[in-house]
């Protein structure tokens, strides 16, 4: 995997500023890639990789209620035993989806024109949702009930496909179902943990042996940058949307989007 640190670290800021916004971070590290020249036989297994850095900025950040709900279940509280079903419940799909489609995503990270479209799309459909979804039922992770956390975990397979982003799907997915968005985005950064966790497993688990020391290097790099920038977005992104909606990734998308497959036609 050859690349200058800079490159490197411009596709680790991307990351960071992406994973955990409806964006797609997978969507913008395949165009980024492609528009700063980064292509090589393991850039796919870096593109995923390196969402761990900013996987680990939400445990940093909420390690006192995960903390909470590791003690509450030792005690057999109930609240620490919902969330930890729903999260579970949210998880659960995408990987036994992932492990059935894994080649074809891979394949997919290789089609910049797929992620172009794929932001389109899902900007109009957050518009839609944020339009139609105006009294929210349920107010907290805790409160969800199982069928409401699953049916979140099936729609998250959409992000399987790059530019649909996993975040967007499982907020939309969580505000069509009636949840608050607040609380649908948390749910969202808590279900990235062990999803995250498992795709950037398995990957490393089905490549990990053909990558060289310079590639374990550059995700090294990628992942530091990539938790550095999360730990700063992730508040500012909870203010956003408290006060603003998920509108202003929607036109975000679909300028973006429009953008890049105007631009991946002409060439």
């Amino acid at each position: 995997m050859e690349a200058s640190l800079l490159t490197i670290i411009l596709l680790g800021i991307v990351e960071g500023l992406t994973e955990f916004i409806p964006v797609s971070s997978t969507g913008h590290l395949v165009l980024a890639g492609e528009l700063l020249g980064f292509d090589s036989e393991a850039s796919g297994t870096f593109e995923i990789v390196i969402q761990l850095g900013a996987i680990l900025a939400v445990i940093v950040l909420y390690w006192r209620r995960f903390w909470d709900v590791l003690i509450g279940l030792g005690g057999q509280d109930r609240d620490s035993i919902v969330f930890t079903r729903n999260i579970l419940l949210g998880f659960l799909p995408s990987a036994m989806i992932g492990l059935m489609v894994y080649d074809a995503v891979k394949a997919m990270l290789d089609a910049p024109i797929i992620v172009a479209v794929a932001l389109i799309v899902g900007g109009v459909a957050i518009l839609v949702l944020e339009r139609w979804n105006r009294h929210p039922t349920t107010p907290s992770v805790e409160a969800m009930s199982w069928k409401t956390a699953l049916g979140i975990g099936v729609i998250q397979c959409l992000s399987m496909i790059p530019g649909v982003s996993r975040s967007g799907a499982t907020i939309m997915g969580a505000i069509g179902l009636g949840v608050e968005r607040k609380s649908a985005a948390e749910f969202s950064f808590f279900v990235a943990v062990p999803t995250m966790l498992a795709a950037s497993g398995y990957d490393l688990f089905k490549s990990g042996a053909e990558l060289g020391q310079g590639a374990w290097a550059t995700i090294a790099v990628g992942f530091v940058v990539s938790f550095v920038v999360a730990l700063l977005v992730i508040k500012w992104f909870i203010g956003i949307v408290s006060r603003h909606g998920f509108a202003p990734f929607a036109w975000y998308r679909i300028v973006i989007g429009g953008a890049a497959l105007a631009w991946l036609l002409a060439r």
